[in-house]
Formats: C-alpha cells, structure tokens, sequence
C-alpha cells in the first residue's frame, strides 16, 4: 500500500499555520513566559499545540504537510488559540479543506473577458474614477479617469498593466499613494490568500514569481502570510497632474466571473473635488480596454506546483 503524499493545499496549510503563530506573541496568547532569550519569534510549536490542545507532534505533522485532514473542531481550536479574526479563520478552513483533497484540482483559467454591461457600467459611472481588475490584480478595463488615477500606468504597455505591479515596480507609485504601505500591504493580502486555495494558478505563480524576483518589499511581506484585504475606505493621492485628492472607494465582486472586481472612487460628501473631472481630461472617449501579456518564466522554484519559492537572490 503506498503512503499518500501532502498535496500543495497541504503544504499551504502548514505555511499559513507558521506565518500566523510567528506573528502572536506568548504574552498576546496569554502565556507566561519564563526568563532568558527566545529565539522563536512568536509562539513555540509545543506552546500552539497546548493552547489548542492537541498534541506536539500532531500539530508538527500538520505544519510539515504530514497530516492533511484536521477535523473541524482542531481547526477551530488552532483559530481560537492564534486569535484569527473571522476573514482568517475562513481561510483557515478553506487551507484544511483544500488538504484533505488526495489529488489537486486542475487549476482555474484565468479569464479576461469583459462583458458589454460591465463596459457600460464603467462609462455611466464618469467621472467617478472606475476600473475593473482580475483576481491578480490585472488591469482588465478602466474608464479614462480610472486609468489616469494611476499616474504613469498609461505609460505601460495595456499587456503589462496591474495594480500589484504597478504599487511594487512603478517609480510613481510610492509617491502617489499617501499611505503606501497600507496600499501594498493590501494588494499583497489578495494574492496570498488566492495562493492558499489555488496555489497551482498559473497567473498568480507568473506574477507572484516575477514580484518575489524583483520586489525586497513584496518578498517580506508574502512571507507574512497576511490575507486580509480592504474592500472600502479612504484613500488620499498626491497626483503629479491633478494635485492632492482625497476619495472613498468601494470594491465590488463582478458575479458571473472568474473573481473579477470593480473598484470605483468618488468625493466623500460634502467635499467636492475637482480633480475628479480632470482625471478625464487626457481621454475624451469613453471605456479604455486593457490586457496582459505572460511574464516570462524566469523566476525561481516555480517548476513544482504548489511549492511557492522563497526569494531569489540576485547579483548585479
């Protein structure tokens, strides 16, 4: 009888499961802890263990991709203990279920299509800046103020434009956004979590590769393991044409498409801003198309599906 191996859903489990206990402290977990230096960030594996109440070596097996089948009430236990908020503790379970799979499901086409209604929407909502992305952030369509929002993205090849490569790669980026860190921190959280229940999508390991290859700050912050994104807020630009700008925004899941979201920004009430309209300015027509081009596959470990690599180093 051959012995099953982990799947990647398992490997994802173990990882999310590392990243989330190096980032609770025993005194946030509620542990005295004794004298001396720790050489453990976070919590000790033996420390989770007991504080879920499961055993050592069960709780290592499920880190290493060992044991891929936790029961309901173990997940559970491990989301009490590491104080996961709700979005993290559904992924916890999404993680779990994927890993009780003995084989991968093939992964998702990515789809890039746009349908007509969604192409009206975005020009009925001008000048409201408004732009449709995929689940990697790929910028799928725009209206022109939604496109202009993001200084110097016209300027990238239509095959090139996304927004994690935008925030990461581009020299505007980190001077138009007031908060950029909260910014990439966000768009990093969207990825992670979609490489925690499709870690074989070959648009997310071409983008995800090419990021960790070429981003110091996109390595660290994947190796957190974050996935709790930001869905509406506040956001404040200091855009280099149209000066500072301080709008809301909402972010809306597209049904009937393979994770598509439209994101659209308007002037809080009360605060009108002018700007908004001369985000238009430069594009007189209406609904501005956009596609994407495959990263070439320079990037390193991506050979085994599901086996996420750890930051390349390069030499110049």
């Amino acid at each position: 009888m051959t012995r099953e191996q982990p799947t990647s859903g398992g490997t994802e489990l173990g990882s999310f499961l590392r990243a989330r206990r190096a980032q609770i402290t025993p005194a946030e977990a509620g542990l005295t802890v004794g004298p001396g230096p720790r050489r453990t960030p976070g919590l000790r594996r033996e420390e989770l263990a007991t504080l879920a109440g499961i055993s050592i070596d069960y709780y290592s097996r499920l880190e290493r991709g060992k044991e891929t089948r936790p029961s309901p009430s173990v997940v559970d236990a491990l989301a009490r203990a590491l104080h996961l908020e709700q979005d993290e503790h559904a992924h916890l379970r999404s993680l779990a279920a994927l890993a009780a799979r003995t084989a991968p499901e093939p992964p998702t086409p990515p789809s890039r299509s746009i349908r007509p209604g969604v192409k009206l929407l975005l020009e009925s909502l001008r000048p409201n800046p408004s732009h449709v992305v995929s689940r990697t952030n790929d910028l799928l369509a725009a209206n022109p103020g939604g496109l202009r929002l993001l200084a110097g993205m016209e300027e990238w090849p239509v095959r090139q434009r996304n927004l994690a490569r935008y925030v990461f790669l581009h020299p505007t980026a980190r001077t138009l956004f007031h908060d950029w860190a909260t910014q990439v921190r966000g768009c990093v959280a969207r990825l992670r979590a979609l490489a925690g229940t499709d870690p074989d999508a070959p648009d997310l390991t071409r983008l995800a590769g090419e990021l960790l290859l070429k981003s110091p700050e996109f390595a660290r912050l994947w190796e957190r393991y974050d996935i709790k994104g930001h869905s509406h807020g506040r956001k404040t630009f200091h855009h280099p044409d149209v000066g500072d700008l301080t709008l809301g925004y909402q972010s809306m899941e597209l049904e009937g498409t393979p994770g598509h979201r439209m994101v659209t920004y308007y002037a809080q009430p009360g605060t009108p801003e002018p700007g908004i309209g001369s985000l238009q300015d430069s594009h007189p027509g209406g609904f501005v198309g956009t596609g994407w081009r495959a990263v070439p596959d320079t990037t390193c470990g991506f050979s085994r599906p599901g086996r996420w690599p750890r930051p390349c180093e390069t030499t110049t």
